[in-house]
């Protein structure tokens, strides 16, 4: 069994910042890749960055240069900081596990964003 278990959302105001932590646990392999997906209300879950264990990083173009992933191997936890927050930021942030072809889903975290 994997469980994922998130921590970090919240309000913040615009131009803000929040870190978001994943922590994983079960049948973890080193193979494998983290990441953050987010869905604001009324539209489609959507890749925010990835972070594969081989250290290959993507961002969806909307955060690129304001958010952060990275991951700490020790600890198998991946991590979302995300600075200059935008009101569009705001959705249920989740944190997701490929391993093995198979994928693991978090409860999901909220981020709401203030103008």
């Amino acid at each position: 069994q994997v469980q994922l278990v998130e921590s970090g959302g919240g309000l913040v105001q615009a131009g803000g910042s929040l870190r978001l932590s994943c922590a994983a646990s079960g049948s973890i392999f080193s193979v494998n890749t983290m990441a953050w997906h987010r869905q604001a209300p009324g539209k489609q879950r959507e890749l925010v960055a990835s972070h594969t264990s081989s250290g290959s990083i993507g961002y969806a173009d909307s955060v690129k240069g304001r958010f952060t992933i990275s991951r700490d191997y020790a600890k198998n936890t991946v991590y979302l900081q995300m600075n200059s927050l935008k009101v569009e930021d705001t959705a249920v942030y989740y944190c997701y596990l490929n391993v093995r072809g198979l994928g693991y889903w978090g409860q999901g975290t909220q981020v709401t964003v203030s103008s």
